[in-house]
């Protein structure tokens, strides 16, 4: 057995104390938000008006490769991290594999995800605003439980706005943000105006994440001391998830690993972007020759099948304009997925990166990802999460490619979080009745017909 360890921990005091901009690195800055009335970019005052102040400047920060973590985020950061990079010994020997696979494991705290790492950085810079709360949506739930612990934590609001077909199915996951103070309401709904637009429109829809960010900025909006938070797809957020990948490289480089392949699933880009980015930025340099895969769902393919073009990041278009590869802000997931990562649209920045050729994206089908998960729990005892079970599919068949050819890559990947608020998913996998749907081309097209003319 390689003298490599089960596990690779990092001591508290070697935890990274700055988050890393991966904008800084890119010889392409990603385009600008822009405002859907005016047509220009967006500015810092009225980004103001829906975002906390500080995160504003570090969403709009491009030239600044590192910021520091405050001391309150780091202190609360030491609660579960360092997380471990672990060797995925157990996989291997079933796969017969000569590749060597890491994963780093985000799931070792409540909220069950990496969500929390962004979570308590916005959380923070809201209490220090002298703000009264909150307002965000969630899908699979791991993003509004993260937010709900870390407004508990500095005593704020939260108003979680859950997509309607995953507050159906997770009653769990709901309960534990109830636990934690918030509040959680279905998507669309009759509590805003633009839920019962969109109810008026599309009756019985099941929703979409584009559908619960509308109602969330228009409740954050037009009540005084409040201001919205975003889970994923934002600059600011693949800032504060830069700490997995920092972690992962400073680990790596413990045990005298050099990465080959680096694999993460892709919804709107928090886990994928925070995981290769300091990889990525010697990828630019040239310090580093590695492949960067982007593992996405075929039921919702923004990289794989979107138009790289400006769109709404919301289904009630109220929220800035964003250049990315998007499926269009009207296009809602078939209620049949139950993978997550069931945004229409990607971050900026990775789009930008994907555009220009720095990494791959493949796009799977759900039935082979519950395959990979069921694979992955009975070999490394770890129940995944459906969206970090892209990535593990993805990576499993990098393995079998090197038993076919003999190569001994180093394969990492990211463990985004558990599943065991997601078994509703899993028993229909277990049963047989979880099937695969892929939008037609025309399903596309009707996305697509609502992006507004910017270029």
């Amino acid at each position: 057995m390689s003298n490599i360890p089960y596990k690779t921990y990092l001591d508290e005091s070697e935890m990274p104390k700055q988050w890393y901009n991966l904008r800084s690195a890119m010889p392409n800055k990603p385009a600008p938000l822009v405002n859907p009335g005016t047509g220009q970019p967006m500015t810092a005052e009225e980004l103001s008006g829906v975002f906390c102040e500080e995160l504003v400047a570090q969403e709009l920060d491009e030239t600044t490769p590192y910021i520091d973590i405050p001391e309150e985020i780091r202190s609360f950061y030491k609660m579960y991290r360092p997380s471990p990079l672990v060797r995925a010994y157990c996989l291997e020997e079933k796969l017969q594999t000569p590749a060597k696979l890491y994963y780093k494991f985000e799931g070792n705290n409540t909220s069950g995800s990496h969500k929390l790492n962004s979570a308590i950085a916005q959380a923070y810079y809201a209490k220090k605003q002298g703000l009264k709360g909150v307002t965000t949506e969630t899908g699979a739930g791991q993003w509004g439980t993260a937010l709900s612990m870390a407004c508990a934590y500095f005593e704020l609001d939260c108003k979680v706005f859950m997509v309607k077909v995953s507050y159906e199915q997770k009653p769990f996951r709901r309960e534990v943000m109830r636990t934690y103070g918030a509040s959680v309401t279905p998507s669309p709904s009759m509590k805003t105006e633009v839920g019962k637009k969109i109810l008026a429109q599309h009756p019985g829809t099941t929703g979409s994440l584009g559908c619960a960010i509308s109602e969330a900025v228009e409740v954050a909006v037009t009540n005084e001391g409040y201001r919205y938070v975003l889970g994923s797809v934002l600059n600011q957020v693949l800032l504060h998830q830069s700490i997995i990948g920092l972690e992962t490289e400073a680990a790596l480089k413990k045990i005298g690993v050099k990465p080959d392949i680096i694999i993460g699933c892709a919804g709107g880009g928090s886990n994928l972007g925070g995981l290769i980015a300091p990889f990525m930025r010697d990828k630019i340099n040239g310090d580093l020759d590695c492949r960067i895969i982007a593992v996405e769902p075929a039921s919702c393919p923004s990289f794989t099948r979107g138009k790289f073009a400006y769109d709404f990041c919301d289904t009630g278009m109220i929220c800035p304009l964003a250049k990315m590869y998007t499926l269009g802000s009207g296009f809602i997931p078939a209620p049949n997925h139950a993978g997550g990562l069931r945004f229409h649209g990607m971050s900026t920045t990775l789009s930008q990166l994907y555009h220009d050729g720095y990494m791959e994206a493949i796009a799977v089908p759900q039935t082979e990802v519950f395959e990979a998960a069921t694979r992955f729990a009975r070999t490394e005892g770890i129940l995944p999460a459906p969206e970090s079970s892209h990535a593990i599919k993805a990576a499993i068949d990098e393995a079998l490619k090197c038993k076919e050819t003999g190569e001994e890559k180093n394969i990492v990947f990211g463990l985004t979080g558990t599943g065991y608020f997601d078994l509703v998913a899993y028993q229909k996998y277990n049963d047989g009745i979880m099937d695969d749907y892929i939008p037609t081309d025309e399903d596309l097209e009707k996305g697509w017909a609502g992006l507004p003319n910017v270029e």
